[in-house]
């Protein structure tokens, strides 16, 4: 645990200089260079010149002339309506919005000193920067997290990790990018591990200190109306979500696994016979490759003798075909030798390729055990273009779409072509991987048709969509868990995500939990069935596929509302599925509640989290209408009550215009385009009717 009394707190050792808009203080710690970088944002850097070697920003230089001044011992700078000041000695800071302070420096004292947390400070290799938090003020984002999404009073790091369930600190997806309803935000530009005291009480309850092991602190404070304000403004510094396709929006089934082509296309066959409607049937690692050999873009020859007619199956059942992949090569697969001998592969201290074992522990006797393996390094061009390059074939043959999987994989000791260690590497890994991996779905079927399923995510993954939850444990707190998961990286700037519907692993999901979890599903960017074991809803007792058929139908009803979400998502970096402190900023009292969220602008969902079918929820202040019956409530009050199994609680705000479209079997009916059948107009009653 750190000792924030023994912190060298930084000051500025010489007078400020000012070039034009940018001004340099220099420190013990090197200078530290202020400097207004787009509306409402400026960009502080501690120490080693600013970089992005890793391509995180897709804004890399200064969008805002903005302006600089230095005089008594103060700088002062403007980006827009936006105001930073900084004391030029102290390097305490302090930032503005339209006249209004929104941020300081920390200001935890101390007998000694005035400040025991200093603005800036060094220990060791760490540098460190400390903001004060109001009493109660809470801080959101820093991406998927499980628990509470108001991460006061929490320790956080940004480091992906292969986190085997929902149930710990450690994520598949960090993003270091924090933000208040105070109006400010905060984003480290790094793949370091940086770890963060959110008015964490053995640092201090009343700061939020952000520190990195490394010799450069290079940051963004954003200045914003409120929390959809200062994640658009992110965005804008780390991307967007691109237009996806429209069958992306239909149901996914998968298993892991299917074990013969056999199977899966009787499970297919089965869906299509039972009236359940799907778009997407998806094989798994093991269910189409060879573990002791994969990675390797084939499908696996004793099992699968004819891969073509398989692809054309299914595409005759008028479904998409997505299948597993991940970027570790088995040093018994056929890649191996190659990519090791033009080094392609990450290296260890030797030169060698390096080998990373799997841990055997966690896989038991549930999970094959997975081969010793290489990783793609994706710093190499030449490498970067042959990973990209492979699966050109594999769409040529009637693949679909790919489900990149890992990702956490990169040690310490592995040293890349670029000359990043394996710690520098390690975190924005997954962002170059799932890069390579767009761009050759992108090649392969153009602008707006392309489209990723992938667990590992850093800032600027919201760029290639898609990503879900990871290995849900299948139980009711897994189903919580994971919806929380969700609205964090949604606050975090991603708009899309998906869970595992029946959890990943564990006891097969009674039919209680997989009710609850489909209708949970229904209401997010994407929707797919998945899990050690039967997942399909015809593989549970008549009455709960009745029941998931209802809301599997309800689900391509509700596309057109889906896409138009999505439309706005990708203008704005707003989320899908929003969590009442980003939906309803000036009621406090909803903030509270983090299991419900806001689907779109409009569509309050409310998930039974417990057997039994009791659930509470929050309808702010107004008047809303229950989606399915139509009736008026009032808000401003918590309801409790005991809903039916074939019920959840989804309410419509006053005055929402809802767009349905027609029952269909999948989207292929539907023509390629959006289809509206009626518009329901929540208000005045009226419905009207669309062809």
């Amino acid at each position: 645990m750190i000792n924030w009394n023994r912190a060298e707190a930084l000051t500025g050792i010489a007078p400020a200089e000012c070039d034009g808009a940018i001004v340099t203080i220099e420190t013990a710690a090197g200078p530290l260079n202020l400097q207004p970088w787009a509306d409402g944002v400026f960009r502080l850097t501690l120490g080693a010149a600013a970089s992005d070697l890793y391509g995180i920003l897709v804004a890399p230089t200064s969008s805002v002339e903005g302006s600089a001044v230095v005089a008594d011992g103060q700088a002062v700078l403007r980006a827009g309506n936006a105001e930073l000041r900084v004391d030029t000695g102290e390097l305490s800071l302090t930032l503005a919005r339209d006249g209004k302070d929104v941020l300081a420096s920390a200001d935890d004292g101390h007998f000694v000193r005035e400040r025991r947390i200093p603005p800036f400070s060094k220990l060791g290799e760490r540098l460190s920067v400390a903001l004060a938090l109001h009493s109660g003020e809470p801080v959101y984002g820093l991406g998927e997290k499980w628990g509470g999404l108001n991460h006061r009073g929490q320790f956080i790091r940004s480091d992906n990790q292969d986190s085997l369930g929902p149930n710990a600190e450690i994520s598949y997806k960090n993003c270091p990018f924090a933000w208040s309803p105070e109006g400010w935000g905060m984003f480290i530009l790094s793949a370091a591990v940086t770890e963060h005291g959110v008015g964490f009480a053995p640092w201090s309850q009343r700061s939020y200190i952000a520190s990195i092991e490394q010799p450069v602190l290079d940051f963004f404070l954003i200045a914003g109306s409120g929390g959809a304000d200062i994640i658009e403004r992110y965005t804008g510094l780390t991307g967007r979500m691109p237009k996806i396709p429209l069958w992306s929006l239909g149901v996914w089934v998968s298993r892991a696994y299917y074990q013969t082509p056999d199977e899966m296309m009787d499970v297919a066959r089965t869906l299509r016979e039972r009236d359940l409607p799907t778009d997407v049937i998806c094989l798994d690692g093991r269910a189409w490759q060879n573990t002791d050999t994969r990675f390797e873009f084939a499908f696996d020859p004793t099992r699968f003798n004819n891969p073509k007619g398989l692809c054309d199956d299914v595409h005759d059942l008028d479904m998409k075909l997505c299948v597993w992949e991940y970027p570790l090569v088995s040093v018994d697969g056929p890649l191996f030798a190659d990519m090791e001998s033009k080094g392609w592969l990450l290296k260890d201290e030797t030169g060698a390729a390096a080998r990373y074992e799997f841990d055997s522990e966690p896989f038991g006797k549930v999970l094959t055990q997975l081969p010793q393996s290489g990783l793609v390094d994706f710093t190499h061009p030449d490498a970067y273009a042959y990973w990209r390059e492979l699966h050109t074939e594999l769409f040529k043959l009637g693949v679909d779409v790919t489900k990149p999987d890992f990702g956490e994989q990169v040690t310490d000791n592995m040293i890349a072509h670029d000359g990043s260690t394996g710690a520098q590497l390690h975190n924005v890994y997954s962002l170059l991987y799932n890069r390579c991996v767009f761009e050759a779905t992108e090649a392969a079927f153009g602008k707006g048709q392309a489209l990723l399923f992938s667990r590992s995510g850093w800032a600027g993954s919201q760029r290639y969509p898609m990503q879900w939850a990871g290995d849900s444990q299948a139980d009711w707190e897994g189903l919580a868990a994971s919806l929380r998961g969700g609205q964090s990286w949604g606050m975090s700037g991603a708009p899309c995500y998906a869970t595992d519907i029946g959890g990943f692993y564990g006891p097969q999901p009674s039919d209680e939990l997989f009710i609850r979890w489909t209708q949970a599903g229904v209401f997010s960017s994407h929707m797919r069935f998945h899990g050690v074991g039967k997942r399909e809803p015809f593989n549970f007792a008549p009455e709960t596929e009745d029941i998931a058929r209802r809301f599997m139908k309800l689900r391509y009803r509700l596309i057109p509302y889906i896409d138009a979400v999505i439309a706005q998502a990708e203008k704005t970096g707003l989320p899908v599925m929003r969590a009442m402190a980003l939906a309803y900023p000036d009621d406090r009292a909803s903030w509270a509640f983090e299991d419900q969220y806001m689907f779109g602008p409009d569509i309050l969902v409310a998930p039974v989290l417990r057997p039994g079918g009791s659930v509470s929820y929050y309808l702010p202040s107004g008047r809303w209408w229950n989606f399915f019956s139509g009736e008026a409530v009032e808000g401003g009050r918590v309801t409790n009550e005991t809903m039916p199994i074939g019920e959840i609680p989804v309410f419509v705000r006053d005055g929402a215009a809802i767009a349905l479209g027609p029952e269909v079997s999948h989207t292929g009916e539907l023509g390629g385009k959006i289809v509206i059948d009626e518009v329901l107009r929540y208000g005045d009653g009226e419905i009207l009717q669309r062809g």
